[in-house]
């Protein structure tokens, strides 16, 4: 399969090199030249722009957009216009809200797949979740390119209409939130309770066999054996929030109860009193996306 992928940053370049990996051709672009020059030199074709992208691609394009959510999005799919067709298929795998999905597949003459994507920069080597909202055709159309990008035929599977993979991956983020801050508190109580406790034991036996095992806790004893079991500098600072707030405006809306996710999201937005499990957080966002550590 011939894709292209428009958008070239940490997992951008991950879905370029698994498709690579597993032998389709791609046609690369990002406006940084350096990220495309690294993408040469894992095989991919460059392109000049965006539309050049879709020119390579010639009928039936397959374009993969992995540019951060909002105007970026927007601003990609402007300069497509007029160069795809209902032909054509392309796939937002950014973090985009649901109901701009819906938008933006109304507006565009191409099919339009929104693509929720969870595993961050480890999905070089595992390979990512994918939830897929759009045309059962177009997915279909796609299923050999979700093969290669995700963990396998079980990582990936379409969810619906358009707007329902990015409306799954919100919910997801939203119960994300609420597992950091329950690994958060329980690893607090333990550091100021009565006993003088090395972390990363504690999370290296749950992380075997218990219940509560996760790749969260994997991560939980990764931050105490790196930054200690004080954590160390890590700053009692959490950042993100749009997701975690998309969640509880929609259970607002559906009149669903998510205390639990209400409760981790206000943790964020509070984070300026010093709190264990808030640096925790902190570095957990590190563990799973590399986004960076605030320190003190």
């Amino acid at each position: 399969m011939y894709v292209g992928v428009i958008g070239l940053g940490r997992m951008g370049q991950i879905v370029v090199d698994r498709l690579l990996d597993a032998g389709h051709d791609v046609v690369a672009f990002d406006i940084d030249e350096e990220a495309v020059a690294d993408a040469v030199d894992a095989g991919a074709e460059p392109a000049e722009s965006i539309p050049d992208v879709a020119d390579a691609l010639g009928e039936d394009a397959r374009i993969w957009l992995m540019v951060p959510a909002g105007d970026p999005v927007d601003a990609a799919l402007s300069e497509l216009d007029g160069h795809v067709d209902g032909d054509d298929v392309i796939v937002d795998g950014g973090n985009s809200h649901f109901e701009a999905s819906v938008r933006r597949a109304d507006a565009t003459d191409a099919a339009y797949l929104d693509c929720g994507t969870s595993g961050g920069p480890a999905g070089a080597e595992l390979g990512f979740s994918l939830m897929i909202g759009g045309p059962q055709w177009a997915y279909d159309e796609l299923v050999p390119a979700f093969d290669a990008v995700a963990t396998g035929p079980d990582g990936h599977d379409r969810m619906g209409p358009v707007g329902s993979g990015h409306y799954v991956k919100m919910v997801h983020n939203g119960v994300e939130y609420a597992l950091m801050q329950a690994y958060g508190e329980g690893f607090e109580l333990l550091a100021r309770g009565r006993y003088d406790l090395d972390l990363e034991s504690v999370a290296r036996t749950w992380t075997n066999g218990a219940v509560i095992r996760s790749w969260l806790l994997d991560l939980c004893e990764e931050a105490f054996r790196e930054e200690g079991s004080d954590l160390g500098d890590v700053a009692d600072h959490v950042e993100g929030g749009s997701t975690g707030t998309w969640t509880v405006q929609e259970a607002l809306e559906q009149e669903v109860p998510v205390p639990l996710i209400y409760q981790a999201l206000a943790e964020r937005f509070d984070s300026r009193e010093d709190r264990f499990a808030r640096k925790l957080a902190n570095r957990l966002r590190y563990g799973f996306g590399r986004h960076e550590i605030v320190r003190e």
